[in-house]
């Protein structure tokens, strides 16, 4: 099963099935503007494919900071409910960390609603600590 980075508007709406299970209040309709827009900023697509169908998805950008040097950060990792625990998320985590060391990154981090335990359970066995709360504020309703 392959993994490749979405550039096409169409390899990018196809991942938006994926997507929506993890990120329902996005529109179809909006989706590929979405995307093109966080590409500015560094945003890239993954996506592991079975039978020629996207069945994960993750989002992620690089960066770099005073507390964690260079990095890649997830900020999407979904595979469609009716593919999970087949290792597709798995190999999606394995992809990108081999793509971080690829682009001198020192570490890999993404972010997990509180929710999400199942979800938490995989990364912990993935190697994922728990390290740090995140917070936000609303600035626009």
């Amino acid at each position: 099963m392959k993994i490749s980075l979405a550039s096409t508007d169409a390899e990018i709406a196809a991942c938006y099935p994926v997507i929506r299970e993890l990120r329902p209040h996005l529109p179809e309709d909006t989706f590929i503007a979405r995307v093109r827009s966080q590409q500015q900023y560094g945003y890239l697509l993954a996506y592991r494919q079975e039978m020629d169908m996207p069945v994960a998805a993750a989002g992620f950008r690089m960066g770099q900071s005073l507390s964690w040097g260079r990095y890649l950060y997830v900020d999407d990792l979904v595979t469609l409910s009716t593919h999970r625990s087949r290792g597709h998320g798995a190999a999606l985590l394995s992809w990108l960390e081999s793509f971080a060391v690829e682009h001198n990154c020192e570490q890999l981090h993404l972010g997990s609603g509180f929710q999400r335990k199942d979800a938490h359970r995989f990364y912990e066995r993935e190697g994922f600590k728990s390290v740090a709360y995140h917070f936000h504020k609303v600035l626009v309703p």
